[in-house]
């Protein structure tokens, strides 16, 4: 690209139709961004102006305009093109406006950023991609990601450069939405009648909340038998439910009727707690396809816990993984301040102490 100057009131040089604006104008008293590209007609309003200012005030005496070459972009198209290189599924565009596109949610789900790859791409000068967290949250609409180019004409080969990390990453950007689930709840009677309206409210909220339906709850005595007779219900044949929720165990005793039981029907446990609080004595097992999500006490009422971070994540299909679990550390600190990771029907519940 090369710097060339226009004095309005001039006629200007040949060559600069599709020239670029380094700054705001004002001519005859119609502002013009920095970013335009002039047009014949620009130049031709240029040279007959009687009045051309910076927006401030200050007279223009002469015009700085840039004129790409071959290899350059100018930064709508570079930005435009960046934003397709990154764009995953769940994502729609909108702009550029000022060189900037932004990526909104398609869907409610789980936002998802290669961190790696983001930070391999913001490394290449000028380009710019900056997004909401890893694994928040998101409804339809929300803007989750945004790309810019600084410079109004860019080398095509620092966006050539981009697009290729871009694809390596294959997608760097994406929201994964909720599945619709059938959710089964198995609870040891040791949560008392009076309890049992705000428990059971409590789970609705969560599991309709992310467009999951709840297929019944079962209440068993604290008995091993009893306990895999409902857990095999819910894991075997047509009453199988995709995801299994179960509370009232004692969490730190392995001989719990629930982990007996859980072995009896030929379940296992993936991960023993989970590096977050509150909620950290939630534990993740499997009875063949069905997920088990046991619930900390904490959890199974009405406060906001880590529950209401992974639960979203199974639901928008992440594995039932230990390496899911442990995503979890990094901000598991949930606090008051954290509250804005939560899905939307979390607003509800008790905010988390951290």
């Amino acid at each position: 690209m090369r710097l060339a100057q226009i004095v309005p009131g001039r006629r200007p040089p040949a060559g600069l139709v599709g020239a670029v604006l380094t700054r705001d104008l004002l001519v005859d008293g119609e502002r013009w961004s920095k970013g335009r590209r002039l047009t014949a007609a620009d130049l031709a309003r240029l040279a007959a102006a009687s009045e051309t200012r910076a927006p401030g005030g200050r007279s223009a005496s002469q015009v700085t305009v840039i004129v790409a070459e071959a290899g350059d972009l100018h930064e709508d198209e570079a930005a435009l093109r960046l934003a397709g290189a990154i764009r995953g599924p769940g994502l729609e565009l909108r702009g550029p406006a000022e060189s900037r596109v932004d990526l909104l949610a398609a869907t409610d789900g789980v936002f998802r950023v290669r961190v790696p790859a983001l930070e391999r791409l913001n490394r290449i000068d000028p380009l710019e991609v900056f997004t909401v967290l890893d694994g928040q949250v998101v409804r339809a609409g929300a803007l989750v990601a945004s790309v810019k180019v600084a410079p109004h004409v860019v080398a095509e080969s620092a966006v050539l450069a981009g697009e290729r990390v871009a694809l390596r990453a294959g997608p760097l950007v994406q929201v994964a939405p909720f599945a619709r689930w059938r959710v089964g709840i198995v609870v040891k009677e040791m949560i008392g009648e009076q309890a049992r309206a705000r428990f059971e409210a409590s789970i609705r909220a969560r599991v309709e909340g992310l467009g999951s339906a709840v297929a019944a709850f079962r209440y068993v005595g604290d008995d091993p038998g009893a306990v895999a007779e409902a857990l095999r219900t819910f894991s075997h044949g047509p009453g199988r439910v995709d995801l299994l929720l179960t509370a009232g165990a004692g969490s730190t005793d392995p001989l719990d009727a629930v982990f007996v039981a859980l072995a009896r029907v030929g379940g296992r446990i993936v991960r023993h707690g989970v590096p977050a609080h509150p909620g950290s004595m939630l534990w993740l097992g499997r009875i063949g396809r069905t997920i088990v999500l046991g619930l900390p006490t904490c959890g199974a009422y009405s406060k906001a816990t880590a529950v209401d971070l992974l639960l979203p994540w199974l639901l928008a299909g992440e594995p039932a993984s230990a390496a899911t679990v442990a995503r979890l550390g990094h901000g598991g600190i949930l606090g008051r301040d954290q509250r804005f990771r939560f899905p939307t029907y979390a607003l509800q519940l008790e905010a988390p102490e951290g």
